[in-house]
């Protein structure tokens, strides 16, 4: 029943079905068939090198499989991900007018200003402005400066 389980599989099979699966990634969004196809093509070059029976190549090919896409997900995908708010969609915050809610002259002019409505996921954000202003001021966004806006008089 379980004969199939003795088949021969060369090398060059698991290098095919490997680089199907990756091709395979062109068509899918999800950047997990390539992981799959990372894993077979692994257990092509290892059975180059080495003799194994073809369960212990599917073993070894679910084990390197789960492993590569944990740790894609665990470790490297999130490094390529950007935290902050500052460069994205900048095109849509220059311009905008906000009022001072929080003004502290004594440490270079920062504060905090709230929006009327949220931007980029948030309705207040911290702001450095030269000029002196007082709370209830309305300011205009000019520049950034990190994660604070540089604002200025309306």
């Amino acid at each position: 029943m379980l004969e199939w389980l003795n088949a021969e599989v060369a090398y060059w099979h698991w290098m095919v079905f490997g680089f199907a699966l990756a091709l395979l990634e062109i068509m899918l969004f999800s950047f997990v068939a390539l992981w799959f196809g990372l894993g077979a093509f692994i257990v092509g070059l290892l059975l180059l090198i080495i003799p194994l029976s073809f369960t212990v190549q599917l073993a070894i090919w679910i084990c390197l499989s789960i492993a590569i896409i944990f740790s894609w997900f665990k470790w490297i995908s999130p490094l390529l991900k950007n935290k902050t708010f500052s460069g994205m969609a900048k095109e849509s915050m220059l311009g905008q007018v906000g009022t001072v809610i929080e003004y502290n002259s004594a440490h270079e002019g920062r504060g905090t200003l709230r929006f009327s409505a949220p931007i980029l996921g948030a309705d207040e954000w911290q702001f450095i402005c030269t000029d002196t202003i007082e709370v209830g001021s309305r300011v205009i966004v000019r520049e950034f400066s990190g994660n604070a806006l540089i604002v200025s008089i309306k």
